[in-house]
């Protein structure tokens, strides 16, 4: 079995797939692992780290792919400016990829296509089940973590105000006020970092376990009004909900999103397309100098104006539309993410050939593209496939 690990190309990207560790768990597997060199110099793991754990360093990329059997990347393929051509470009029919593709989001829709037709078979970690055997394959709850921390320190750091109530000598600055919306992994963890940073907390999730999740941290929950049945899917995951309930919710936090300093978005739906929540009216309602941090860019966003992938201001609101903020913390979220994705390898490698059984829920969930199809119901979906 010969394993690429490739260099992200994603401006702003430190992460890697491999850390040194896993590495050296892969050699022990019998596997054969090409790094490129300088691939962990941005997460401070270096080439040498990595031939003391038996990687085989590779400055040539085109050579890297076209030994490789599984490529595992962090980010989804983009064209290599470097090389002048696509990473689908650089894979070959049958070559298996792990990683990140967010396949429903429609600015990754002609990519997904692109890679069906090149013929790669392609998995992604956004797809894995939250079950108990898929845990220590489950990527994005290790990112969700990366990202609920970092992202209330971005808030912090463009808010123009203190986020922990002062008193000074000419007077009491009153704490900021934070929302977060969509309270899992990612929404606990913004809510624990912005009650530490002095905060007050509030938090919004059609889950009842998870408002009730967010209320042991010491939130204010907010009422959403749609019942458990509706608001419930697989896996305790939140479900997609029918338009009249999503106007619901919306006015239901329509007069609560001007009395917030910071709004966190986190609510995802897996696989399919992020519920819009805050209109562009009511990030008009929202005081000068205020924060958005939407986590679900990649999956389309819960704010209608999140600039993707940038920071913006507009309406006097700093919108941060950031796509890899776990990548901000590239040490810790390449240690947790390598682990993950060398846990989906071992997964799938029998006997040095790499096995899909597309009736198992982990694989059934998580393939994007086989045999030329686009196989990924949510993708599909969000495509007009179905």
């Amino acid at each position: 079995m010969i394993i690429a690990i490739p260099k992200e190309i994603m401006h702003g990207e430190d992460r890697v797939s491999a850390s040194p560790e896993t590495v050296a768990a892969m050699v022990r597997e019998g596997w054969t692992v090409l790094v490129e060199k300088g691939a962990g110099n941005g997460a401070f793991y270096h080439d040498e780290e990595y031939v003391k754990a038996g990687a085989e360093l590779v400055s040539d990329v085109q050579d890297m792919y076209n030994r490789a059997e599984l490529v595992l990347k962090v980010k989804e393929p983009l064209f290599h400016e470097g090389l002048g051509k696509h990473e689908i470009d650089l894979m070959h029919k049958g070559q298996v990829l792990i990683t990140f593709i967010h396949p429903a989001a429609p600015v990754n829709h002609e990519m997904v296509k692109k890679m069906a037709a090149q013929g790669v078979v392609s998995l992604t970690l956004d797809g894995v089940p939250r079950i108990s055997r898929a845990q220590n394959l489950d990527a994005l709850t290790s990112m969700s973590t990366c990202a609920g921390y970092k992202g209330i320190l971005l808030a912090a750091n463009y808010l123009p105000r203190f986020m922990p109530q002062y008193f000074t000598a000419v007077g009491m600055i009153k704490p900021c006020k934070a929302l977060v919306i969509g309270t899992g992994v990612a929404g606990l963890q913004a809510l624990a970092t912005a009650k530490r940073l002095g905060a007050i907390i509030h938090a919004a999730d059609i889950r009842p376990d998870a408002a009730d999740q967010a209320a042991s941290l010491g939130a204010k929950t907010i009422d959403l009004g749609v019942p458990k049945e509706v608001a419930m899917g697989e896996g305790g995951y939140a479900q997609e909900l029918p338009e009249n309930y999503l106007q619901h919710e919306r006015e239901v936090l329509k007069d609560i999103v001007p009395e917030m300093d910071i709004i966190f978005c986190s609510a995802l739906v897996p696989g399919c397309l992020a519920p819009v929540i805050l209109t562009e009216e009511m990030v008009k309602s929202m005081k000068p100098g205020s924060v958005i941090v939407d986590i679900s860019i990649d999956q389309g966003g819960n704010c209608a104006i999140s600039p993707v992938g940038d920071v913006a201001v507009k309406h006097h609101v700093t919108c941060i539309g950031i796509k890899n903020i776990p990548g901000l913390l590239p040490e810790s979220s390449t240690w947790m993410f390598s682990q993950n994705i060398f846990n989906f390898a071992k997964y799938i490698i029998k006997d040095d050939k790499i096995v899909l059984d597309r009736e198992d829920e982990i694989i059934k969930k998580s393939l994007c593209t086989i045999d030329g199809e686009i196989v990924h119901a949510g993708a599909r979906e969000a495509m007009g496939l179905d």
